[in-house]
């Protein structure tokens, strides 16, 4: 009778947090189950279920306005703060389970690599989801005013009742935030003052429901808030977002992390130091090494250009050169003459083919993509596309992203202090 009790008051917490009871799996020590927004484990995924075709082609233009505000923040013209408040933000790829406050509150936040602090939706805040923190239920939480050093770590701070208050833009959209502190748990692992900010006040669409999670490697972010806790190191392995079941997951710190794993040096750009730039050395197509300009590729921190990891943007962004040249010698060997194109994707057919590897060449380290990492196939079957595309048009392109689709069944390893960055196939679905 206890365990039909227990199951029962699990069951009825599962479906208070909007999660579906078929996907809850326990969390343990310093890792998190990783959930992509559209799978059916996901509670955020559309109520209106999309069709294959409008399903890509939203996820294709929200990558379009990603690269280009990553390509502004490298850009020459571009002095954006680590901290400041002017950093994308779109729906959420990927999302974990955080509890925040005494007693906890559930919120499930967007893991974004490409961005640092915490923002988090609260209760009283115009324009948010109905899903908020409320602050008034936790006996830990506080505001923090303008004299608290983090204060200083926020673009343009104003003091409004003596709290530190600050706007932000997020490509579309706008925010206004308290910057503020609480208990927060993940996994197992209590952090007791987290700095986040918490949001009053958001107009625009791209704001994530339930908050965002900085990883990068800025003042704010989670790296810099837990050094003690998890030594600057994490890695994920994320699941394609068609996968049925989760063994998607966020590991935190050192312990636990694979041995056999293959690195490439992590690179610094003082425009963008929270980005985790590497450096790619070469493109293979099948068993050639593709003709690409060596400045399409090359590390430069005077103007942003480089390549960098990142777990918002869902497609991998080349620049022109770059892209033309892997594009024509993928047709090449795919050899259909036939090629149609779908939204933004250059590269599609009407017919079944065999797709040879890809294979991103680093220094140190080289990862080959099977024919799931590089196309993408209609439900029905009546065409597929090479699951990559050229850097958007309008802006400084000199970024080349290496993005989740490319990413998945595979885990990445981020060691900061060790400055850099690992890769190894593992099966995420």
């Amino acid at each position: 009778m206890k365990t039909l009790v227990l199951c029962l008051v699990i069951l009825s917490i599962s479906q208070a947090q909007g999660l579906n009871p078929k996907c809850e799996t326990q969390e343990h020590a310093s890792t998190l189950k990783v959930f992509h927004i559209y799978s059916p484990c996901s509670p955020l995924k559309p109520s209106k279920p999309l069709s294959w075709e409008e399903d890509v082609l939203s996820m294709l233009a929200k990558d379009q306005s990603r690269v280009q505000y990553l390509s502004s923040l490298v850009a020459k013209k571009s002095m954006v703060p680590v901290a400041s408040g002017r950093q994308i933000v779109q729906s959420p790829t990927y999302i974990v389970r955080a509890r925040i406050g005494t007693p906890p509150q559930t919120m499930l936040m967007a893991m974004d690599t490409s961005n640092d602090a915490a923002w988090i939706p609260c209760n009283g805040c115009l324009g948010c989801s109905s899903k908020v923190f409320n602050t008034a239920k936790s006996t830990t939480f506080n505001n923090l005013g303008c004299h608290a050093p983090q204060c200083k770590q926020v673009r343009n701070p104003t003091c409004g009742g003596g709290a530190c208050v600050f706007n932000m833009t997020y490509g579309s959209s706008s925010i206004a935030a308290n910057l503020s502190q609480d208990a927060i748990t993940l996994a197992a692992d209590p952090i007791p003052s987290y700095v986040f900010g918490c949001l009053q006040k958001t107009a625009g669409s791209s704001v994530p429901q339930q908050g965002l999670m900085g990883l990068g490697r800025g003042p704010l972010s989670l790296l810099s808030q837990t050094k003690n806790l998890y030594k600057s190191t994490f890695s994920y392995c994320l699941p394609s977002f068609r996968s049925p079941k989760f063994s998607g997951s966020l590991r935190l710190g050192p312990t636990g992390q694979p041995l056999r794993i293959k690195y490439t040096q992590l690179l610094k750009n003082p425009r963008r130091p929270s980005l985790y730039f590497v450096n790619l050395i070469g493109i293979r197509v099948g068993r050639r090494i593709v003709d690409i300009p060596p400045n399409a590729l090359a590390f430069n921190p005077s103007t942003g250009a480089g390549t960098i990891f990142d777990s918002g943007t869902v497609f991998t962004r080349l620049v022109e050169p770059a892209y033309v040249a892997v594009r024509n010698e993928f047709r090449r060997r795919v050899k259909v003459a036939n090629v149609t194109s779908l939204g933004g994707f250059d590269t599609c057919y009407t017919v079944p083919i065999v797709a040879p590897t890809i294979t991103f060449m680093f220094t140190g380290m080289n990862v080959t993509l099977p024919q799931e990492n590089l196309l993408i196939h209609s439900t029905a079957g009546s065409i597929t596309c090479l699951a990559m595309a050229s850097a958007p048009d309008n802006v400084n392109s000199v970024l080349n992203v290496i993005a989740n689709m490319q990413q998945q069944n595979h885990r990445v390893l981020f060691d900061v202090p060790n400055s850099r960055l690992g890769v190894a196939r593992e099966r995420c679905t």
